[in-house]
């Protein structure tokens, strides 16, 4: 049996039952990432010998009877995420050393559980990117096709899982970054609500849109994920204190009644055929299973992605303003004095689009243009907010694509910022307003790639879309196919 094919629930019961150890699972999980990694380059840093140690301890814990739900499953945890002494790039140049003194609130419930760390997975720089192409340490490639972007900017953790480099993965998710790579991979990814998860140790994008979420091969491994990784931290001064609940209970497969808003505004054109004709086909199934959809109107959505692209920039000018060469990272060799090292050592360290943003995010801010820029998007952020207020009124939850089309070829898009951006554009509306949202795949394109269907709820209402993905998943097979690494593209 090829242990790196099964998930957290099913290793779960097999470590319990005393059928399997966590070490021969990571053992399996590292000769699956020695057969493949040199094709799909998903990773930055590997971590065998931590992985190995946390298992055998893992075991000690199941045999003591102190197993729970993630104790001794090996994880992947995006390249953002601090980890006490282990290198934390966030794929950039200029912190290509950086060691934490740290770890983040996430990394430490993981820790907790005794959960196995496979390693720090590729990312756009500073998760700045839709597609893992801006990462200095190389491209991260789409198992389904190899000659296909994997997306971004969790485009390694995503890559990893459905690869079967890991069992899950943790991602972050700024505008997309989580649900989109979870499309585009044939994956399940899952935005939480701005609140749920704690911000501490995640190196900051945007710090008001900016949330930790699971990457996994199903449903029910999300909601265990969720779970572990979910609650108040003090150290978060975002973080809302809220009760978490288990998300597994939720998942009873059982939808009647529920209401489905359908936004038209996401369907007025530019959709890919086979994308259209899969999420109609889901919202047809998910009908049959006792839920009603309606039409619903987010009339401000079109003024989304430009409000996105004025408010990340702003603050993301604003975080990395600490880059500069002083206290940590990279510094640039040689300075002429205190400003030329500041310059050098950016100019130097950040790659081109991170410094395209911080270039859009400075000039938003800057004297004379804020209110121009700055303030009106986040006038328009409230009335897309008003919008999604209004539509959950009368529905549960809202169904979209999760992308306008399937994952496209490296470097088709690379030259072309704007119709980069554009992929973003069902996934962006979530994180202005802090909603959850979760993408689950409900197709294939003729091409043979995957199609993601994205569900999006109410503040801190996880529950009802992992409740309504599942009901889906459970009546069909999309998440139990998996790419074919042997012949370069999935089948």
């Amino acid at each position: 049996m090829d242990l790196y094919r099964l998930k957290i629930h099913e290793l779960q019961e097999m470590l319990q039952r005393g059928e399997v150890s966590s070490r021969e699972v990571t053992e399996s999980v590292f000769r699956r990432i020695d057969d493949v990694e040199g094709k799909v380059g998903a990773f930055i840093t590997l971590m065998e010998d931590e992985g190995l140690e946390c298992a055998e301890l893992a075991d000690r814990r199941i045999e003591e009877g102190k197993q729970d739900g993630l104790t001794g499953i090996p994880l992947a945890i995006k390249d953002n995420m601090c980890m006490k002494g282990k290198r934390t790039t966030c794929g950039s140049k200029i912190l290509e050393s950086y060691k934490p003194p740290y770890d983040g609130t996430v990394i430490k419930s993981l820790g907790g559980h005794l959960s196995v760390p496979v390693g720090k997975t590729n990312m756009d720089e500073f998760a700045m990117g839709s597609s893992t192409e801006t990462s200095y340490f190389g491209i991260t490639r789409n198992p389904w096709d190899l000659g296909r972007i994997a997306g971004g900017s969790s485009g390694g953790s995503a890559s990893a899982v459905a690869a079967d480099e890991c069992i899950g993965a943790l991602g972050s998710d700024t505008g997309g970054s989580i649900r989109q790579p979870a499309a585009y991979c044939g994956v399940v990814g899952l935005k939480p609500t701005y609140g749920r998860v704690s911000r501490f140790g995640l190196v900051a994008f945007a710090s008001s849109l900016d949330q930790i979420g699971p990457l996994t091969k199903d449903v029910r491994d999300c909601a265990i994920l969720l779970t572990a990784i979910s609650g108040h931290d003090r150290l978060d001064s975002t973080s809302v204190d809220i009760a978490v609940e288990d998300y597994v209970n939720s998942l009873d497969g059982d939808i009647g009644g529920l209401r489905i808003g359908i936004p038209k505004e996401y369907f007025t054109g530019g959709i890919d055929p086979d994308v259209e004709k899969s999420v109609w086909d889901a919202v047809k199934g998910l009908e049959k299973l006792g839920a009603a959809y309606k039409e619903v109107s987010l009339s401000h959505s079109e003024y989304a992605l430009a409000a996105y692209y004025i408010i990340a920039p702003a603050e993301a000018s604003s975080n990395l303003a600490r880059y500069d060469g002083v206290k940590y990272g990279y510094r640039a060799s040689r300075p002429e004095g205190l400003i030329d090292m500041y310059a050098k050592t950016r100019s130097e360290g950040f790659g081109r689009e991170v410094k395209r943003r911080i270039m859009l995010g400075t000039y938003a801010l800057s004297a004379g243009y804020y209110d121009a820029y700055y303030k009106k998007a986040s006038q328009v952020r409230t009335l897309i907010a008003r919008d999604f207020d209004e539509a959950f009124k009368e529905c549960d939850l809202l169904l979209t694509p999760t992308v306008p089309a399937p994952a496209f070829k490296i470097g088709e898009k690379t030259g072309d910022p704007l119709q980069m951006y554009l992929t973003d554009i069902f996934t962006v509306p979530a994180n202005l307003v802090g909603v959850p949202g979760i993408s689950v795949p409900c197709g294939f394109s003729k091409d043979g790639l995957p199609i993601g269907l994205q569900l999006l709820g109410r503040h801190f209402d996880e529950a009802t879309i992992l409740r309504a993905a599942y009901a889906f998943e459970q009546h069909t097979d999309y998440h139990l196919r998996r790419p074919s690494l042997d012949a370069g593209r999935g089948k």
